[in-house]
């Protein structure tokens, strides 16, 4: 018999272990791999390439991250089946749960219909229209990149967009006509707002976030 395998993305340790207990006990699956945070997500999501995916909402505190961490494992497999685990019940939120990719969501209190709702994303019986799913996805990754481009100001993206080119500050300073300590102040907020230690690195992202 094939089994299904499955990877666990859940950051309470009793949940993570009952539930995997309470799959395992299924004759047609298994859990693969189980992860508690984003990062140990995509690294084990990338080495076992599971069948599908349980994901709690919220992987740190009230945070959402489940949902990021949802669009990132479809962009790294479009077709990845992926049911989202949850407490909360908002509209908004599980809007947004089927705009990143999940196939289905499920309160935790209905833990019981996990096995079933496992198999049903295996075989392709999503809870929403594949077509409704693409449409939603499509807009939350383009609100997601307009809510990303307010981040910054025009001269942060032009400035970034330059260091992306390769130019030095010196360069910088004489293609938008600006002072070098403008650029220093500039790009020091920008390390701020996006996380970065260098310029560079802040550039990369900008870049692979497509704000600019």
């Amino acid at each position: 018999m094939t089994r299904i395998h499955v990877l666990l993305v859940e950051d309470d340790d009793t949940w993570r272990e009952g539930l995997t207990s309470y799959i395992n006990k299924e004759t047609d699956m298994t859990v693969a791999g189980t992860a508690s945070t984003k990062e140990e997500a995509v690294a084990v999501f990338t080495e076992h390439r599971p069948d599908v995916v349980l994901m709690d909402i919220n992987l740190t505190e009230n945070n959402l991250d489940g949902i990021e961490t949802a669009l990132e494992l479809t962009e790294l497999q479009p077709d990845c089946r992926i049911i989202m685990l949850t407490s909360l019940t908002a509209e908004d939120v599980m809007v947004e749960s089927f705009a990143a990719g999940a196939v289905n969501y499920i309160s935790k209190t209905d833990f019981k219909e996990i096995p079933d709702a496992i198999r049903a994303a295996y075989n392709r019986q999503s809870a929403i229209h594949p077509t409704a799913a693409a449409a939603l996805r499509n807009e939350f990754l383009r609100l997601k990149q307009e809510e990303s481009k307010k981040l910054l100001s025009p001269a942060e993206r032009d400035i970034l967009q330059l260091i992306h080119k390769g130019q030095t500050q010196s360069e910088i300073e004489k293609t938008l006509f600006i002072t070098k300590r403008t650029i220093k102040n500039h790009i020091n907020r920008i390390l701020k707002k996006m996380g970065a230690k260098t310029s560079k690195e802040a550039a990369a992202k900008a870049k692979q976030k497509k704000l600019f």
